[in-house]
């Protein structure tokens, strides 16, 4: 069917005087692309459309689930910092619910704090009853979480008059906050569909709302949105017939549009603020959800808990007493943690690397908790800082106020009984593994948007191999033709450009390799929790960003290969040798090691085993362990897209060959920050490579203060 408007030109309303009052409209019925292979727009994208074209609010509500409504959230928060004297937009956040006994869907979005963790646990109600990714809801569900919902019926496309009232009915009787939705299907009946709507409003007593059943949010994506819905149908674009939408009016309209549109029922647009002042939960309030205190151990605080145990660790690992500049950064991290209230993150992780300790289990922290005292006092990580570079903002940062990250490596084999333990400790109800966000990737996007045009095996696979298999980029006209096609086909030409928009979208969520996420109250309560695919596992549906985002409390438990390989090494040369080696007892190792190095003789050695390590080790040649150090760091794709690679081993071969010192850059050599950028660059021979030697040469060249060198 054409998409030509259902009214005649000569109705279209006269240009208003200039001193009325612009239309208000905000729209309710918005289905993302987190209703997986449903909706055609990512939550940012409605969100600056939405602002771009003036409207008053916005609600987000995906089917049975609230996996993209963090995103929304992040993307209003962004616009307003941007923005301050632009007019706010409100967003609202729901979901959409879809009902397995027949029933139509039904916009549900909270009122308030209580509520939202109503409809959180009625969503997990449904999950809990299927597979992975599915959500079994039926009508009956909804009335034992029905308290402080907003409600707004959408009526299928043919409308059962007496159903539809009666279900109206029982909504009203156990709600006072329950609209029939209206929206426009441009069929040529739209007027008289309207009049039939308003009088079932009138017989169930309930008001009637204006919706467009929003699914993109600019006009010009209802072609991917097309695709996504072949892909989920299983369907080609030529055998989709009625499962494809009609017209490409299923996109954000402006407020006088849809004023036009529904002229002859102007209470429906009004209806939209009342709805929209209703819903007044906003997902701010879940950062006030505060993180679990079982591991304080008897103390008044958690922070008196944290004190006690970096005491206790402080006399185990410094039995001679801290070196003045290691006891100056310790107390600036516990006035840190104090500030931001984080001493239940560090028990939280003290207490599951304490369980694991207990059980024989090798664990490790990784990534920037090196740069903490207090973790090193804990037993968290056993690189002592006193060793590397102490730069705690880069792990936390008062300016970023951002929660603590620490990631903690288990041996593989044993990690399922520290998981196990984590749920046993809190309980199912307040800890889940937070979900990983599958994307479509250049290639995944080619064979899908391929099939749905009925290209061949052959050219789907010629296309997909001029990507690399993690690529996020689409095909190239030159790459096409590399391949032997043809990019000036028409239909080829639309698979390009269209794989290319689907890039990024995501297709269904997965279970994160070890993120925690874990509450003091209800976790239920905060976000809806699903059944995993492998047994005795529960996931949440945010990601590690979207946790990040509301500063929920998040854990990670890795699993590592290497530490398992090394339990076996020290459980041999316990039995075998006697000796008795732990990952903190080792020293420096010997000159032979390196020499093996050296060689590139490191098949099986953890972190330098790859081919681009081993091929690196003979122009290195480490001599002691900073060089491993500097060694793997430099084989990645910073220092190699920064063209720090070949510069740092000429002045290494220069100071090895021929005692040439490197020369140290200086901005202001009067003032003397030459030897400070020499204390600062000296490790690595000038070169910076590291990301707290970047935070330093701002802290010494240009005075930031630490906390705005990590903003930077």
């Amino acid at each position: 069917m054409s998409n030509v408007h259902p009214f005649p030109a000569q109705e279209k309303p006269r240009a208003e005087a200039a001193d009325s009052p612009a239309p208000a409209y905000a729209e309710l019925a918005v289905t993302s692309n987190f209703s997986f292979l449903r909706g055609g727009s990512h939550p940012e994208e409605f969100v600056e459309q939405a602002k771009a074209l003036g409207l008053a609010g916005l609600g987000i509500a995906d089917r049975n689930t609230v996996a993209g409504v963090v995103r929304a959230h992040t993307a209003v928060h962004k616009e307003d910092t941007d923005d301050v004297d632009e007019r706010k937009i409100k967003l609202a956040v729901g979901a959409r619910l879809g009902f397995a006994d027949g029933t139509p869907d039904i916009l549900a979005y909270p009122q308030d704090r209580a509520a939202w963790g109503r409809l959180t646990r009625l969503l997990t109600v449904g999950k809990s009853r299927g597979d992975k990714a599915e959500c079994i809801l039926y009508f009956d569900d909804l009335f034992e979480h029905i308290g402080g919902l907003n409600l707004i019926v959408l009526p299928p496309e043919r409308i059962d008059t007496k159903t539809l009232v009666i279900l109206l009915s029982q909504l009203k009787a156990s709600s006072d906050s329950v609209w029939l939705a209206a929206s426009l299907l441009y069929r040529g009946d739209d007027q008289r569909r309207l009049s039939r709507l308003m009088t079932i409003a009138d017989d169930a007593a309930v008001p009637l709302i204006a919706v467009n059943d929003v699914l993109y949010h600019v006009p010009e994506r209802r072609q991917l949105q097309d695709i996504v819905t072949c892909i989920r149908e299983h369907a080609t674009i030529e055998t989709a017939g009625r499962r494809l939408e009609a017209n490409a009016e299923r996109h954000l309209k402006p407020p006088e549009e849809m004023t036009r549109l529904f002229r002859k029922a102007p209470t429906a647009i009004a209806e939209t603020l009342k709805f929209l002042d209703r819903c007044n939960f906003s997902l701010d309030e879940l950062r006030k959800t505060e993180y679990p205190e079982e591991t304080r151990q008897g103390f008044a605080t958690p922070q008196d808990a944290l004190l006690a145990l970096v005491k206790e660790g402080e006399q185990r690992r410094y039995p001679n007493g801290m070196q003045p500049h290691v006891r100056q950064a310790l107390d600036k991290e516990l006035a840190v943690t104090a500030e931001l209230k984080y001493a239940p993150y560090f028990l939280t992780v003290h207490d599951i690397v304490r369980f694991a300790r207990s059980k024989g289990i090798l664990c490790q922290g990784r990534g920037s908790a090196a740069n903490s005292v207090i973790c090193y006092c804990l037993g968290i990580t056993e690189v002592d800082p006193e060793k590397v570079d102490l730069l705690f903002e880069r792990f936390v940062s008062a300016e970023r106020r951002e929660p603590p990250d620490i990631d903690v490596d288990f041996e593989h084999e044993r990690r399922e009984e520290v998981i196990q333990y984590i749920y046993n400790r809190y309980g199912r109800e307040r800890a889940g593994l937070a979900a990983t966000v599958i994307c479509y990737r250049g290639r995944s996007a080619i064979r899908e948007v391929g099939k749905v045009f009925g290209l061949s095996d052959d050219t789907i696979s010629a296309l997909a191999s001029t990507l690399w298999g993690w690529s996020m980029a689409g095909v190239t006209e030159k790459e096409a033709r590399r391949a032997g096609l043809d990019p000036s086909d028409p239909r080829l030409g639309q698979v390009m450009a269209l794989s290319q928009e689907l890039i990024g979208f995501p297709r269904h969520l997965s279970q994160h390799v070890g993120g925690f996420a874990i509450t003091r109250s209800r976790l239920d309560e905060v976000v809806p929790v699903e059944n995993a695919a492998m047994d005795e596992r529960t996931v949440i549906e945010w990601d590690k960003d979207d946790l990040n985002d509301l500063g929920i409390l998040k854990v990670d438990v890795l699993g590592l290969g290497m530490l398992s390989c090394l339990r076996r090494a020290f459980d041999l040369l316990r039995s075998e040798y006697g000796l008795g080696y732990g990952l903190a007892s080792f020293k420096e190792p010997e000159e032979p090691v390196y020499r093996m190095m050296s060689r590139a003789d490191t098949i099986g050695v953890f972190q330098i085993e790859s081919r681009a390590q081993m091929s690196m080790l003979p122009r290195l040649r480490p001599k002691e362990f900073y060089d491993l150090v500097i060694e793997v760091a430099i084989v990645r794709p910073g220092p190699i897209q920064g063209k720090m690679v070949h510069p740092y081993l000429r002045r290494r071969e220069a100071l090895r060959d021929r005692g040439i010192e490197p020369d140290y850059p200086s901005p202001s050599p009067e003032h003397g920050e030459k030897d400070e950028l020499k204390s600062v660059l000296k490790k690595t021979l000038g070169i910076p490579l590291f990301q707290e030697q970047a935070m330093r040469l701002a802290i010494v060249a240009a005075k930031f203060k630490p906390e705005e060198a990590d903003r930077l």
